[in-house]
Formats: structure tokens, sequence, C-alpha cells
């Protein structure tokens, strides 16, 4: 992802909690203290963020000794140990929340995305997720994404041309859109950058087949009979994507019409947390 560092995420939110110092931590523990600590799985689903676990405790400490029991990807169960690691107790207190909060967040996403996946098993269409997610917290997501089984799309503004209804009324019309959009294709000398553009109805849908010159066409909120025809009407001369009233019910229903890609935001703005523990043992 684009200018995204690990290295600077992990320190940066170390110093949110740490500040000047843990300081029940310094009161309460010698700073030559050393202990072990093991992560514990306190719920059933896909296990995310053992890398990125393994990253903050080697980036505080490089001499932490991290033993993994089980990978990210795992479908987990409770009672399980993710890891065990040892090192200095001060370290291990100070690290404990960032692990766990970045490793339950990442994976109850991987969780809901494997969910999703399963639902598709068999078939060719690929689940995609969106821009929906945590400020600053984009790439730990959709790193889940992918642990989940589902895809990321774009990563942001920057790095595909996505023509959606504001942009449409903005522009005037969607020929309008479309010229404006591969100009500036040709200006900044953007062509290796793909063209995805929304259409609400089949009217909409019939004006950008007329003009062509895209990628990928993406229909908003239609209803299967709908999105049936506006497929038919393509004729895989393009990609094409559901997007819109999309959910664990109606997911297989939708990839039956033949639909290239389901995009779902409730990948990430959805999500919830998997119940992990991170316990401290000398």
């Amino acid at each position: 992802m684009n200018n995204w560092n690990l290295q600077k995420y992990i320190q940066d939110s170390l110093e949110e909690d740490i500040a000047q110092g843990d300081i029940t931590s310094e009161a309460c523990i010698s700073d030559t203290s050393r202990s072990n600590a093991k992560l514990l799985v306190k719920d059933d689903g896909v296990l995310s963020g053992v890398a990125f676990a393994k990253s903050v405790f080697h980036q505080v400490d490089p001499s932490m000794v991290f033993t993994p029991y089980l990978k990210d990807g795992d479908l987990i169960k409770y009672g399980q140990i993710a890891f065990e690691i040892e090192g200095k107790t001060r370290d291990l207190l100070k690290t404990e929340r960032l692990v766990l909060n970045v490793m339950q967040r990442m994976s109850g996403i991987s969780t809901l995305s494997y969910r999703y996946a399963s639902e598709l098993q068999g078939l060719s269409t690929k689940i995609l997720d969106t821009r929906k997610t945590t400020p600053l917290n984009r790439y730990i997501e959709k790193w889940a994404v992918r642990i989940g089984g589902c895809y990321n799309y774009r990563n942001g503004l920057y790095d595909r041309y996505m023509i959606k209804d504001n942009h449409i009324e903005a522009c005037g019309s969607i020929s309008k859109s479309i010229k404006a959009v591969l100009k500036h294709q040709k200006e900044t000398n953007r062509k290796a950058y793909e063209i995805t553009i929304e259409v609400k109805n089949l009217v909409e849908l019939e004006e950008v087949l007329n003009i062509g010159k895209i990628n990928r066409i993406m229909f908003d909120n239609f209803e299967i009979p709908l999105l049936k025809e506006a497929i038919l009407m393509t004729k895989k001369r393009f990609e094409t994507e559901a997007s819109g009233g999309v959910n664990l019910e109606t997911l297989r229903q939708i990839a039956l019409t033949g639909v290239d890609f389901i995009s779902v935001g409730a990948l990430t703005h959805s999500a919830g947390s998997l119940d992990l523990s991170l316990k401290i043992h000398r």
C-alpha cells in the first residue's frame, strides 16, 4: 500500500499508549524481570495478526523469543494457544494492548471474510473489500481481508479510477466523465490505472456500453433479475461488479448471475472482534 510503513505504525501506536512511560509497570516490576506470555484463543474463528504481533515484539526488543503454534489463516477454537513470547516483563506489558487490539480486530475481519468466501465455494466470482475502513488502519484491515480469503480492491483514491454517481453528477454526464478520465489518463501518464464506472440502471449501462473505453462496470443496488439482464447486455466486453444490498443471505444468489466481482463494505465496517488474551506467567 502506498507509503504505508509497518515500523512507523507500530512506533506511533506504542507512543500513543506509553507516552512518557508505563508508570504502573515501572512501579511494580524490576527492569531486569523476565517472563513468558501465551496468546490464548477464547473464541472460534480465523486467526489473524500473528505476523503483526511478531513484528511488534521484535521491534521493541529483537532478542525476544517468539514461538508460534498457529499461523495467520488457521481456523481456531476456544482453548488453543496461538503463540508464546519470552522477554523482559515490562516489554511484554507495554506491547500487550497493541498486539491484542490489532489481532482481535484483524481476526474478526478475517473470520467474517472467511464466512463470505465460503459462501461462494465452487464459483469463480471474487469478493472485494472497499475503502470503508478505520482511518489509518486500512493496511491492517485489508491485510486481514486477504488472510480470510477475500480480495483487496483499490487501496485508496490514488490507484484506480472509479467514476461514481457523484462524479457523474458533478461532471455533467456519464460520457463527459469517461472522456474526462481518459484525458486525465493521457495527460498524467496513468494509462496503466484501470477505470471502473458505476451505473444505477439499464439506461446508464447502455450509455456506458456505447462509449466503452473502461475496464469494469459496477452495478449499484441492482435487483437480481435486473443484474442478470445487465450481465447479458455487457456480453463479457468488460469486467462486471455488483455492489450494494450484499449480505451472507444474498451473496451466492448475486454470484450466480455470472458477475465477476462483488464488493462488500461489511467485510471491514461490520466485522466484530475475536476474543483473544495475552497472559503473562513467570
